[in-house]
């Protein structure tokens, strides 16, 4: 192996910024940048198109580090690159509003392409960029004019292959043929509990020979010219996505600590810190301390980078130029507004007068969408004739065809919420996923992962509630709505009718920084008089009492806000006066102001009933300390869903008793 020698310095100084870094934090894991540094090296100096100037550069290739807790490997990349981190924010690692926090940050930090902690979901996250690519790539490519032309690179370690999503969503690759993604494996044959042997004995190579990749096996994770050739070589597979297996030291460069479990995740100590310096020959002891004609060498490297985005820019401009009809397609791709056009069209609010099932109408609504919305694009866990999610004439995306609209992820929740999340990380399109809700449950990881983000990916869940009927318990969620609504900047939207369910689509697709799940019934419910856009607000006055201060306030979300609207008629003959409140999102409702939210729920009415066939946890701050509940309270029965609402109390009779026992 015969590395030039600014090569040699250039590798080694995203290794010493690393260990002074995680050193100087007191905390952090320098066992993967030490041990990464060179095949990181080799593919952002050499076989990478990205443009530090330009960190939003459309046609860029996307870099995921699946291994989130080695950040400091990314850190260094990004300032030694000029992505404008300081060595000031590098000797902020971990601290207290830093751009360089424990594990990268999407929107935090710029250059970084996913938030990325739990492994393997950036293994996950990646698939959906590379399936982004493909798609945008038949959508909008012309002959001569590749304006989408891009790979994704993700590298991760043991962690992220041990981890099952990374098997589902690489499963899923293979089967599309994605060409376009790179997997780089950091082999270093060591975990947190010391070496993989005692848990990890598999031939990963065939696995993902099995999966349908290209494997490509490098001996010498230092050796550049060998990284290089292997890149090359994934790049020039176009019928499979490669997997590279580069075989690395963990912590390489320190004497005390390289190839040992201690390296991966805490400080090396400075006299380890001093002897690694010494042991690659560093010309300085000075933390954070990279030689001019280091810095230089990057600044070559990042000149010929901009290289690449201007002649991209004068083939898109002449792209534009011979079909503007593209570029105005490509505009609507683009534009974080374009679902506000929805709101004002009338055919999009209309519906017929009968009874149907939410998961239906949202169903009708996902049609209307498609066209409103060309960059519309999802699926289902193998559900969709369930789920009502397949977009008629739009295609089927396939190995055959990247051009279809509707993406089969097969059973996969896992890897589809992270592959929902890369379609939207990557940009220009909108995305959904969708399963019964029971299984929110496999899909939670990377939903809190969209939320986390900010980015707002739909997840369209039905079946939601006991009325699943005979499939039983195992199938009928209690929790999941209670689980989901306790996720910080996540909107949970159960609507009660037509209506509501177009409002809670238009509601997500409309969102910038909040990612949306719609839960729906299987069971037909009657369209609502009282029902209004008002849903957009998460919780309005569907049926008022002609008191000012009503007698008692009922809520409820979905299937129950029938019953609570039948209870109130009930009582009316006893001469009771109720209001009755749609709380479809409470996430909005909690966004309105304190007047709105008390013109809805006056402090006033302590008598309060909340009807819903879930657990009541999470409405206590609604139902206060007088309130009483029609929810569920233990696990579901299989039987027709007609008796078991009836079994466990989700009846006018039960309501209008539960309201008269206040």
């Amino acid at each position: 192996m015969s590395n030039s020698k600014i090569d040699t310095m250039s590798v080694n100084a995203i290794r010493i910024l690393a260990a002074d870094a995680v050193q100087k934090a007191n905390s952090g894991h320098p066992g993967l940048p030490l041990g990464s540094a060179a095949m990181a090296y080799e593919l952002w100096a050499n076989h990478m198109n990205h443009n530090p100037k330009n960190p939003q550069w459309a046609n860029r290739d996307r870099f995921v580090l699946s291994g989130g807790h080695g950040s400091t490997l990314l850190y260094s990349l990004l300032h030694l690159f000029g992505y404008g981190l300081t060595v000031e924010d590098l000797s902020q690692f971990r601290q207290m509003d830093s751009l360089t926090p424990g594990h990268p940050e999407y929107r935090h930090t710029a250059g970084v392409e996913a938030t990325t902690g739990p492994l393997g979901a950036g293994m996950g996250m990646a698939v959906g960029m590379a399936l982004a690519e493909a798609h945008l790539a038949a959508v909008f490519n012309k002959e001569g004019f590749p304006v989408v032309d891009h790979y994704t690179y993700v590298l991760g370690g043991d962690g992220c292959m041990m981890e099952g999503i990374s098997s589902e969503a690489f499963s899923l690759a293979g089967t599309l043929g994605l060409s376009k993604l790179v997997v780089l494996y950091d082999s270093n044959r060591i975990s947190i509990e010391g070496s993989t042997d005692i848990a990890f004995t598999e031939n990963v190579q065939k696995r993902m020979e099995a999966f349908g990749f290209q494997t490509i096996t490098v001996e010498d994770g230092n050796d550049l010219e060998a990284i290089g050739k292997a890149i090359e070589e994934a790049k020039a597979d176009t019928k499979r996505p490669s997997f590279i297996t580069v075989k690395t030291q963990i912590g390489y460069g320190c004497p005390a600590k390289q190839g040992k479990a201690s390296a991966h995740g805490e400080p090396l100590g400075a006299e380890n810190v001093a002897a690694m310096k010494e042991n690659l020959e560093w010309p300085s002891q000075e933390p954070f301390y990279v030689p001019e004609e280091v810095y230089a060498h990057y600044k070559e490297l990042i000149e010929s980078k901009a290289d690449a985005e201007e002649k991209w820019n004068t083939l898109f401009a002449a792209y534009c130029e011979k079909y503007p009809e593209q570029k105005e397609l490509w505009d609507q791709y683009y534009n974080e507004d374009a679902a506000q056009k929805i709101y004002d069209c009338e055919e999009y609010w209309k519906y017929e007068e009968k009874p149907d099932a939410t998961r239906s109408l949202s169903g009708k609504q996902i049609q209307k969408i498609k066209k409103l919305l060309p960059n519309l694009i999802g699926g289902a866990a193998d559900l969709s004739p369930s789920t009502k999610t397949y977009m008629s004439e739009m295609g089927d995306f396939s190995k055959e065809n990247y051009a279809g609209r509707n993406l089969h992820f097969g059973v996969r929740e896992l890897a589809m919420s992270a592959i929902g999340n890369g379609i939207m990380l990557h940009g220009g399109l909108r995305a959904f996923v969708s399963t019964f809700f029971v299984f929110s449950d496999y899909t939670k990881p990377m939903a809190r992962l969209s939320a986390i983000m900010g980015v707002p990916l739909t997840y369209v869940f039905t079946h939601d509630s006991i009325g699943v009927g005979e499939d039983g318990p195992t199938h009928e969620p209690i929790e999941q709505l209670a689980m989901l609504r306790s996720l910080p900047n996540f909107h949970v939207f159960r609507p009660a009718d037509a209506t509501e369910t177009a409002a809670a689509w238009y509601s997500a697709v409309s969102s910038k920084r909040t990612p949306t799940a719609l839960v729906l019934t299987r069971q037909n419910l009657p369209q609502l008089a009282g029902s209004s856009k008002e849903a957009l607000k998460g919780g309005y006055i569907l049926e008022d009492s002609k008191k000012e201060i009503p007698d008692a306030i009922l809520i409820a979300s979905g299937s129950e806000v029938e019953l609570a609207v039948g209870a109130k008629a009930e009582l009316e003959k006893e001469g009771m006066d109720v209001r009755v409140v749609s709380m479809p999102c409470m996430d909005l409702f909690e966004e309105q102001s304190a007047e709105y939210q008390e013109s809805v729920l006056p402090k006033a009415v302590r008598k309060r009933v909340v009807v819903e066939a879930l657990s009541d946890f999470g409405w206590g701050k609604y139902v206060g300390l007088d309130g009483a509940y029609v929810t569920m309270h233990g696990f579901g029965a299989s039987a027709p869903a007609k008796q078991l609402f009836e079994k466990f109390g989700f009846t006018v009779e039960h309501v209008v008793a539960a309201v008269k026992g206040l």
